[in-house]
This record gives C-alpha cells, sequence and structure tokens, in this order.
C-alpha cells in the first residue's frame, strides 16, 4: 500500500495526464470501500503543486467518496491543499484564501470544531509578502463579519485579527 500510495503521488505530480487518470481510478476502484485509504487519495491529489489545484479540489469535492459532513474527509482534502500545496493555496489571486473562507463560513453551521481547524493556514497571515497578508487578513474579516459565528470559529478568527 505504501509503495502504491508513492508511486501515485510521484504520478500526481507528473505532466502525464493520460496515465495520471487511469492510475487515480484504479488506484480509487480498489480502494473504494477503504475510507482511511480514500483519504490519502484525496490528500495526494490536493497536494499537487501543478496548476489547477484549487479547481481540482473542487472536482474532487463532488466525488462520491467525498462527504463534508465528515471532518476526516475535510481533511484530508482541504485541509491537504490549504496546509501543504503551499503553490496553488497562495495563488497571487488570492483564489484560495476564498475559497477556504467560504468553507469555514459554511462548515461553521454544523461543525464550528472542523471550521475553526481549517482555518489555521489563515491565522498565519503576518508571515507572507504585504499583498498576500492582505488578502489573507480580508478573508478572515470577512468570516468574522459571516453572521452568527460558532465560539471555535470566533475565537480563532479573533485572536488571528488581534
Amino acid at each position: 500500500m505504501t509503495e502504491r500510495l508513492t508511486a501515485l503521488a510521484v504520478l500526481v505530480n507528473s505532466p502525464f495526464e493520460e496515465q495520471k487518470a487511469l492510475a487515480l481510478a484504479s488506484f480509487a476502484e480498489h480502494f473504494k470501500d477503504n475510507p482511511l485509504v480514500m483519504d490519502q487519495w484525496f490528500s495526494v491529489q490536493a497536494g499537487s503543486t501543478l496548476p489547477g489545484g484549487l479547481e481540482r479540489v473542487k472536482a474532487l469535492m463532488q466525488h462520491p467518496a467525498f462527504n463534508i459532513k465528515n471532518p476526516n474527509k475535510v481533511r484530508a482534502l482541504v485541509g491537504a491543499f490549504a496546509g501543504q500545496n503551499l503553490i496553488n493555496f497562495h495563488a497571487a489571486d488570492g483564489s484560495g484564501y476564498r475559497f477556504l473562507a467560504d468553507l469555514v463560513i459554511e462548515l461553521n453551521g454544523f461543525n464550528p470544531q472542523i471550521a475553526s481547524r481549517q482555518l489555521a493556514p489563515l491565522t498565519r497571515w503576518r508571515k507572507y509578502d504585504g499583498a498576500r497578508q492582505a488578502l489573507m487578513k480580508g478573508e478572515l474579516e470577512r468570516i468574522r463579519g459571516s453572521g452568527q459565528l460558532s465560539s471555535d470559529v470566533y475565537e480563532v478568527v479573533s485572536k488571528s485579527l488581534a
């Protein structure tokens, strides 16, 4: 299993689209009944630094094995994207930040604990260049102003902006 996952990660980060698609489909078919392995399947794809990372993550959110109400799935896909895919998450246009903020706002309504944990990459806004700082801080402010926040999310956002 470890070798298969490592080989899949190498292939996912390669330019060989046809082989990549076949390998991903084969892996998913073989491990479709093993949720923990499927979490790894999501993470490998979310961590790919090839262009189009955010679009891949959004498409994977539509996959039958993904369930936004399952914290492990959210961590595997969104957490891997925001926490490990620095190139795509920190896109200069702020699209990764907007995506994460939108997701946190959505998660806040039914799972505030996972919502607050997904905020971590945005809370490090002071470590980035001025343009990214402004974008990240803006998304944190948008979350704070989005309405009725859980105490978990409010605490993380407020401490980060203080």
